[in-house]
């Protein structure tokens, strides 16, 4: 049995549960990993020293150790993007990744540490308070600068600009562009570690990037000490975040079966290669070679040579938001060919060749027209994997790391379950069910998307009905030997954004 340490980016089911769906499809290895109690909630903080106690207690017992950079020097995602930690703080919280070397000598540490991300709307949910007023301005102001500098702004934009810099409070620009300056300073300590052999690979991913802004500009000063001191077989720099824990542990599982599996991908439409999605700053296939370089995988020339197949839902020309696809671009229809997807997808099933899907057609939720087409084709429960979640890189990292823990098939009944999970999730809640409650729910309690108003119950037993009925409606030829037996909805962070879901299955 390898057992791997592992430190999550913070408390949701994305970076605290997937990482454990992975692990039950296996019957070789197990996750060690902290107790819920001692990370934190949202923008609390974790008990930073507790979890280096918790580290260095079960450093010696274990095979691998993978951790997040953002939990064991900041508390967590959000919290590092609000801290006011002193240099102090930094260093000795840095020091603590040398005294875990010193501890494990010859154990691998793979670690990732995200570039902070801009977001391009006004909320404060998980920003700081004048991000409410002040997010969409800071967000171009960056975004105009950096292009200014590189390939230079029209009129128009060079008003806007002007306009954004006398409108946003100098204050928050300094509070917000000092916190970026730390952000990075630790990211190229991390590289110094990396470089002495402290941590023997680093992941950056970007979250929420874009092509200009602050972080283009962070990655650019990152990148540039990368290839300064030649560390680019050991730091990879791409979009994600909170994919990365289930990326790293699957590297790791690699690293310890002394193993490079073998993945052949395709897409569903011609020119899907080259599309930039939503909230990244690159296109998808240099996205797909990155987060397979970072899983530890290589890329089969043939579908024949491959451990499994990784077959990519991605739009017809550009990516639309997945609330938006019953009025969906007619690209989505004129620029891809679902049917011949969906049938090269059989094929291979029929034949034995585990298939994963990684849906990235749409931002922020599954695509109800290919769910649609794989139930008719009766292909859903003999997946290795689905899934269609938030970014594409999101789904792409965990639905490669799915393919490499599963594709043995050890444990088939939980494969299916996950299958299921994202189903109801991904398809159904995200691309559906929570715009609805959003809308028609949420007003009569008096909560809204990002603060449900201590209601929390009431919202996760509707969301639980609706998501249960949306199921029934649409799969018909599916799961037919699977009964869901519970189903219980949680809302992690009280909000709308993301849920947990415990699910029992009984098979008939």
């Amino acid at each position: 049995m390898k057992k791997i340490l592992y430190i999550p980016l913070d408390e949701r089911p994305c970076n605290y549960v997937y990482p454990q769906h992975l692990v039950n499809t296996r019957n070789d290895v197990q996750l060690i990993f902290p107790p819920r109690e001692i990370l934190g909630n949202k923008k609390e903080a974790a008990d930073v020293d507790r979890l280096w106690e918790f580290v260095f207690a079960n450093a010696s017992k274990v095979e691998g150790i993978v951790l997040s950079v953002e939990t064991l020097v900041y508390g967590g995602l959000l919290p590092s993007r609000l801290h006011h930690l002193s240099n102090n703080d930094r260093e000795k919280r840095m020091a603590m990744f040398r005294q875990l070397r010193a501890l494990s000598k010859v154990t691998p540490i793979y670690a990732s540490c995200l570039i902070m991300r801009t977001p391009k709307f006004n909320t404060s949910d998980e920003e700081p308070d004048y991000y409410e007023l002040y997010g969409r301005k800071l967000f171009r102001r960056a975004y105009l600068q950096d292009k200014k500098q590189r390939v230079g702004l029209d009129e128009q934009e060079a008003n806007e600009l002007t306009q954004a810099n006398d409108y946003i409070p100098k204050t928050c620009i300094n509070d917000y562009e000092s916190r970026r300056r730390f952000n990075v300073r630790v990211t190229l300590h991390l590289l110094e570690l990396v470089d002495e052999g402290v941590i023997d690979f680093l992941s950056i991913p970007q979250d929420d990037s874009s092509i200009f802004g602050y972080t283009a500009s962070d990655q650019e000063i990152v990148y540039s000490r990368i290839v300064e001191k030649r560390l680019q077989s050991k730091v990879l720099v791409y979009p994600g975040a909170d994919e990365a824990g289930c990326t790293l542990i699957t590297r790791m599982l690699n690293k310890l079966l002394d193993r490079k599996p073998s993945i052949y991908y395709f897409y569903s439409s011609t020119i899907a290669p080259t599309i930039v999605p939503l909230h990244e700053d690159r296109p998808m296939n240099e996205s797909v070679k990155a987060h397979l370089l970072a899983s530890g995988c290589e890329v089969a020339s043939m579908p024949e040579a491959a451990d499994f197949i990784l077959a990519i839902n991605a739009p017809g020309k550009f990516m639309e938001e997945a609330v938006n696809q019953t009025t969906k671009d007619i690209t989505y229809s004129s620029f891809r060919q679902l049917g011949f997807f969906v049938e090269q997808i059989q094929k291979w099933v029929q034949s034995g060749k585990p298939v994963v899907i990684a849906d990235s057609a749409f931002a922020n939720g599954g695509d109800q027209e290919l769910t649609q087409y794989l139930d008719d084709y009766q292909i859903l429960e003999h997946l290795l994997s689905f899934k269609g979640w938030n970014t594409n890189c999101n789904t792409l990292g965990t639905s490669i790391a799915a393919g490499v823990f599963g594709f043995d098939r050890q444990n088939q009944s939980e494969i299916k379950k996950h299958v299921l999970y994202h189903i109801l999730d991904d398809v159904f809640y995200q691309s559906q069910v929570r715009k609805r409650i959003t809308d028609e729910l949420l007003p009569a309690l008096n909560a809204n998307y990002f603060d449900l108003n201590d209601q929390d119950h009431v919202v996760e037993q509707e969301i639980q009905q609706q998501i249960m009925e949306a199921y029934k409606g649409m799969i018909k030829k599916s799961f037919r030997n699977m009964v869901i037996s519970e189903l219980k909805v949680y809302t992690p962070w009280s909000r709308m954004f993301e849920i947990g879901l415990e699910l029992n299955i009984i098979n008939e």
